[in-house]
């Protein structure tokens, strides 16, 4: 399998999973259909499925044209069926999806929204996080509680360390200014910023970053308790 990230919008990713031997796809988080089309139709590749990790339009944006040209199925969470555009497939937490070779388990992880979900490609040993984490941050909570949210980030650490990590958004480098800032000691972190420096000087994603990284460098998942993590959620609201 092979993952592709196409950006989109101004600062979004959407993800596809390749299937390279059968020439299908899934797409993750479509917050536009037309960069998704040219990358399928360049390399002759058809999309068989599309998965939403929340309900949010940057990231359903382009479900119905995709969905309407390619006859792609929409996955999404089962409490999100109201809120997630031509949704086909509703998922429940704990769950393993499968169609061929994609196989993916959903993790429930609210917080950002009350219906945000993972998808965890285990033989990828790669999670894909939508806005609830992110490289060296973590999603603003809108419909969810502090409580969810440190949970939610919990529960994707305690995957495989070496497990790669595909947000939603290109929010690295502001990300780790804010970390940097309450933990200027953290060495790990200083060298993860000058690594992300020159990717983006080069204009190529930061991402995927991995469990292992985020443990160290990542002041939210680096947080102990819920206290610490909420005055740090707060903070960076304000950051």
């Amino acid at each position: 399998m092979k993952i592709e990230i196409i950006p989109c919008l101004q600062d979004n990713y959407s993800y596809l999973i390749i299937d390279n031997k059968k020439k299908i796809a899934c797409v993750i988080d479509p917050s536009e259909s037309k960069p998704i089309i040219e990358y399928l139709e360049k390399n002759e590749i058809k999309l068989k499925f599309i998965l939403n990790t929340h309900h949010h339009y940057d990231h359903v944006g382009g479900n119905k044209k995709l969905k309407n040209l390619y006859k792609a199925k929409v996955l999404g969470f089962e409490g999100d069926k109201n809120r997630i555009p031509e949704i086909d497939i509703c998922l429940k937490d704990n769950e393993i999806w499968k169609f061929e070779n994609f196989v993916s388990k959903i993790i429930h992880i609210p917080g950002h929204t009350l219906g945000h979900i993972g998808f965890y490609f285990h033989k990828e040993k790669s999670i894909f996080t939508g806005d609830t984490l992110f490289s060296l941050g973590c999603g603003k909570i809108f419909e969810g509680t502090y409580s969810q949210m440190f949970n939610s980030i919990n529960r994707i650490k305690k995957l495989p360390l070496n497990t790669k990590i595909y947000c939603g958004h290109e929010y690295t480098d502001q990300n780790s200014k804010f970390c940097l800032l309450h933990d200027q000691n953290n060495q790990k972190l200083k060298d993860k910023i000058k690594e992300i420096s020159e990717k983006l000087k080069r204009k190529i994603p930061t991402i995927p970053s991995t469990i292992k990284d985020e443990m160290e460098c990542n002041i939210f998942l680096k947080s102990k308790n819920l206290e610490t993590f909420s005055k740090l959620r707060d903070l960076k609201d304000n950051f």
